[in-house]
């Protein structure tokens, strides 16, 4: 988890205080006054560096932002330029439980990518690092859409590493578009990340909502939005952005924006018509989201805080809403021209001592929503409220789960104990569970269908996002859930194949294996760090059960001899590491008795002959 001094940019439900500090405010200062200057070197360099020694040592890294559609619009993925990430980059980019990796703008992908390769970033970053400075990243524009993949990047290194009180990297960006999906969003708020992100955004600033439309209603026009957002163009006036009609272009995300927002609102409301699905069918939907936190920048000089993505898109759009005495051409014109005001806007906030900042977190009261002088109508702050009483409702499933790990304890230690008890009458407990002969069998099928029931609900309510994102991150629960599926998963796979389901239905490991242990298994893996199915430990019986099907159908010994020199192996490191009992090589366990049938010629070279003769160690396979 981020150390204490990186979770200066929090939001309300963990703040006291109603301001940013003071020493944030020089450093918001500086990252935009470098941010805005590294576009005059986007030609001779790919970022700018300027270190500071106040508010606390730190290297500030800004990107450049490009006004080449190229580096924006990926024009050989439609409908919204969006690729899978590069897994080998961005680990924890995923949904942990199901496996579904993230997407990001693939333009914006291949910039950083290209960054890493042809740049000194890499060494200029470790060389900060080895000085005890903080990195912090920042840019304007398309900069700080690179900014975040940087900080994502060195986020993941930072977790990975086993360097002591690591200095994890703060985001600060102006302006950005979005970058990532939902799933993007989801992983940095469970991995703990998303006080590291800080997005400052203008109210009507077009560019942060671009995204959110399909490519083919813009990539005709986003060159010429470019150009005139270009620092070098000299022709950029109320007059230049009437005729380049840019009004057609505000009316488009305009209204992409609304069908999104839309859209969102019916599933965070609990909206049950059939149409909302119908509607997703046929209208292609945006699937970038907000991420990190986000500081909404308001015309009377108020920064709105927030963390709730659900409640950033509905604000995304109704600050962009019309007001009634303004002309569309206006509108365009002013959407262009807050891209370029975050440095003079943010000066006077900053002398104005950062007053009038408002937080918006997952607690609200009664009587309604505080959000300042922005004028919102009835339903935007519904749909704000909304959002958040969403979140607020998440925040008390997860308080009521908490509530059940007691009883999974419970459970859990009666299931160990009926497991030490039988291995020491010489018995394995799967073989007695797999029997079903005694009582004690019976009880512990009874403990194992009320875990069942509290572990399928947990699993559920993560497939609907009842829980907080950060559920699947949190230490207790990882724990909860590996000593669960190391104890319980042979009970399961035990029943699976007592009743021969795997005549019917198939192999438990291809088509039986419950989500509740898929899940788990993940959970522990991704917290570990380790490689996705490393961790399959739980499923030895379900191994040995499909060798030994196999073997009995008159497969050969060498069509199964891979899986079994394989399974082997896995037993060592498995055994040495303490997830694998010695239950399993007692002299009357079925996996032993099985064992013994095998070729001379393989056990005799087997590295757990030992173990299963009593002899001593597990050797090395």
């Amino acid at each position: 988890m981020p150390d204490q001094a990186s979770m200066r940019f929090v939001d309300s439900s963990v703040r006291d205080s109603t301001r940013i500090l003071c020493d944030d405010r020089v450093l918001i200062n500086e990252c935009c006054s470098l941010s805005t200057r590294a576009h005059t070197f986007y030609n001779t360099s790919p970022y700018l560096v300027h270190s500071l020694s106040q508010p606390y040592p730190c290297s500030i890294v800004a990107f450049p932002g490009s006004w080449v559609a190229d580096d924006w619009v990926p024009v050989e993925r439609p409908p919204f330029g969006d690729a899978e990430v590069d897994s080998s980059l961005f680990p924890s980019l995923k949904s942990v439980g199901s496996g579904v990796v993230a997407r990001v703008n693939a333009a914006f992908l291949s910039s950083f990518q290209r960054l890493l390769i042809c740049s000194t970033l890499q060494s200029e970053v470790s060389r900060t690092m080895m000085e005890g400075k903080r990195v912090i990243f920042c840019g304007h524009s398309s900069g700080g859409a690179i900014a975040i993949l940087a900080s994502v990047w060195l986020l993941e290194n930072c977790t990975q590493s086993i360097t002591p009180k690591q200095l994890y990297p703060i985001c600060i960006t102006f302006g950005s578009p979005l970058v990532g999906d939902s799933i993007f969003s989801h992983a940095v708020e469970r991995e703990g990340w998303s006080c590291n992100f800080l997005h400052f955004i203008m109210s009507i600033d077009i560019i942060p909502r671009i995204m959110l439309n399909p490519l083919s209603s813009y990539k005709e026009q986003i060159q010429s939005v470019l150009h005139l957002l270009s620092p070098n163009a000299s022709d950029f006036s109320h007059e230049t952005v009437q005729r380049s009609n840019m009004s057609s272009f505000y009316r488009t995300v305009l209204k992409n924006c609304l069908s999104i927002s839309s859209h969102q609102a019916c599933v965070f409301m609990g909206c049950t018509n059939s149409l909302l699905g119908t509607l997703t069918s046929f209208v292609e939907l945006s699937p970038y989201r907000p991420s990190g936190t986000w500081a909404f920048c308001t015309s009377e000089g108020q920064v709105i805080v927030m963390q709730n993505s659900d409640a950033v898109l509905q604000l995304l759009f109704y600050l962009m809403q019309l007001n009634p005495q303004e002309q569309l051409a206006q509108v365009a014109y002013r959407s262009l021209n807050e891209h370029w005001q975050y440095e003079s806007k943010l000066k006077e906030w900053i002398v104005r001592n950062g007053e009038a900042v408002i937080y918006l977190g997952a607690e609200i009261d009664a009587d309604g929503l505080d959000v300042g002088n922005l004028e919102l109508g009835k339903e935007a702050r519904l749909r704000l409220r909304a959002a958040m009483h969403l979140e607020k409702q998440r925040l008390s499933n997860q308080t009521k789960i908490d509530q059940n790990s007691s009883k999974i304890s419970q459970a859990l230690s009666s299931l160990g104990q009926y497991k030490s008890t039988l291995e020491l009458r010489g018995i394995s407990y799967y073989d007695s569970f797999k029997q079903q002969r005694n009582l004690e069998d019976f009880n512990a099928n009874v403990k194992r269908l009320e875990l069942t029931g509290l572990w399928d609900e947990i699993v559920e309510m993560l497939r609907r996002r009842e829980l907080p994102d950060c559920f699947e991150g949190r230490a207790e629960w990882v724990n909860l859930g590996t000593i669960y599926r190391r104890l319980v998963e042979p009970l399961d796979i035990a029943n699976y194949y007592r009743h021969s389901k795997n005549e019917d239905t198939g192999s438990y490991l291809l088509k039986g294996r419950p989500r509740r242990y898929r899940y788990t298994q993940r959970w522990h893996e991704q917290a570990q760090r380790i490689e996705v199915g490393s961790s399959s430990d739980s499923c030895f019986w379900a191994m040995v059960e499909e060798l030994q099907f196999d073997m009995g159908n008159n497969k050969a010994y060498v069509d199964v001899k891979e899986r079994l020199l394989k399974l082997e192996s896995d037993m060592v490191n498995w055994f040495n590491s303490g997830n694998l009992g010695r239950d399993v090589f007692l002299s009357s366990c079925s996996f032993v008795v099985w064992w013994k049938t095998l070729p001379e010629h393989h056990k005799s070279v087997s590295c757990i002959r030992n173990m299963i003769y009593g002899e001593g160690s597990v050797s090395d396979c």
